[in-house]
């Protein structure tokens, strides 16, 4: 899976859908681009997160709500 195309599905559904919970959101990303890691996907979160383009928030010990950041 590349990196970008990966990046840009993710700030493409935040962008249609608003925040949504992490597990809603690989739901919809691994049905567009069929199986990817899971862990491929947090470290793109996390590299998006460190870029200032989405937050993420805890909700609980196993939840995690993420928004793109509008600006």
């Amino acid at each position: 899976m590349n990196d970008t195309l990966m990046t840009s599905t993710i700030v493409e559904t935040l962008g249609r859908n608003g925040a949504l919970e992490a597990k809603n959101l690989y739901k919809r990303v691994k049905k567009l681009h069929g199986d990817i890691d899971s862990r491929f996907f947090d470290r793109t979160l996390m590299t998006l997160e460190l870029q200032g383009l989405v937050r993420v928030y805890s909700m609980s010990k196993e939840k995690r709500r993420i928004e793109l950041v509008r600006g």
